[in-house]
């Protein structure tokens, strides 16, 4: 059966290869790309999505395609991967990334606490985590909505980022006091 989660405006579900449209015109938005990194190409969106199916074959997480009910608009994704780098190595890390359109109207937050919840039940003895870069002040807004807490002695410089970017630096935040 197919991954499905919804929200009371919200429905988060596997990718389909219809969604690279939507998709690519949401990560070719210089103003959505502003905290995460270049614009990406068409093809760049496709291999992303490509992953993001596998991984949910794989691990049965992934950042899942998110549309609003009203319409069945794919705005965006949030979910949930196994991280890939320290210090959220193998770690359930949440993720977010919305059209620029829908930024403003508590849909990241609402997606997120449903994922949250969701991993609680599936994942009981795991925290969730969260990264952004240090400088994405609407990302960790989002993060202390949801009560996460920031451990700065694990921010660090992210390995898959330019050394000269801007979006170096990494913060690190869970939903609970690691032990």
């Amino acid at each position: 059966m197919a991954f499905r989660l919804e929200t009371e405006r919200l429905v988060m579900r596997e990718w389909r290869d219809d969604d690279l449209d939507a998709f690519h015109a949401i990560n070719s938005d210089p103003k959505v790309r502003e905290t995460l990194g270049p614009i990406m190409t068409r093809d760049e969106v496709r291999a992303l999505i490509e992953r993001l199916q596998k991984q949910q074959q794989k691990d049965g997480v992934c950042f899942w395609a998110l549309d609003t009910k009203t319409d069945d608009r794919l705005i965006g994704w949030c979910g949930m991967i196994r991280g890939d780098h320290p210090p959220i190595t193998n770690k359930l890390e949440i993720g977010w990334r919305l059209a620029y359109d829908a930024w403003g109207k508590g849909y990241i937050t609402e997606a997120a606490k449903a994922c949250i919840t969701w991993a609680a039940e599936e994942f009981p003895n795991e925290a969730v985590w969260a990264i952004t870069s240090e400088n994405n002040a609407r990302s960790r807004a989002v993060m202390e909505r949801l009560d996460m807490i920031h451990l700065s002695d694990l921010d660090f410089d992210h390995p898959h980022v330019d050394p000269d970017s801007n979006l170096l630096r990494h913060v690190t935040y869970c939903t609970k006091e690691p032990s």
